[in-house]
């Protein structure tokens, strides 16, 4: 049985609109897709609160996160150079500030306690080994 070619024409008419309507019906309006509420948990519902654009906490928790980023930028991190720099840098002792203690003397008196320190006492055996 033969097909006539103004049957396949029409056949292949048919398929086009077919695909067509197809490829239409695949298009979403801007109401799709509709989909159920949800009921959101306690947490969720927080967030969600939270998170709307111009809320007030939305608004401070930024100014203070801006703050805070301002903050470390131009205030701790040029301290902390300068530190380093004075620290390490600047001083004659290598490696930090290091800070003599006084030398302290038989008879010197200490003055946080009033102390007086007492003489040295050398061993009598010491004198016996150097000839």
């Amino acid at each position: 049985m033969a097909v006539s070619p103004a049957d396949e024409k029409l056949r292949l008419q048919q398929l086009r609109a077919l695909r067509r309507k197809w490829l239409k019906d695949q298009e979403l309006s801007p109401r799709e897709p509709v989909l159920p509420p949800q009921k959101l948990g306690p947490v969720e519902r927080f967030w969600s609160n939270f998170l709307k654009d111009k809320s007030l906490w939305r608004l401070y928790t930024f100014k203070t996160y801006n703050f805070g980023v301002s903050a470390f930028k131009r205030i701790i991190i040029p301290v902390w150079i300068v530190h380093y720099f004075v620290k390490y840098h600047m001083t004659k002792v290598p490696y930090g500030i290091q800070y003599q203690k006084p030398r302290l003397y038989p008879g010197d008196v200490i003055k946080e306690t009033g102390e007086v320190i007492p003489p040295m006492e050398e061993p009598a055996s010491s004198h016996h080994h150097h000839h």
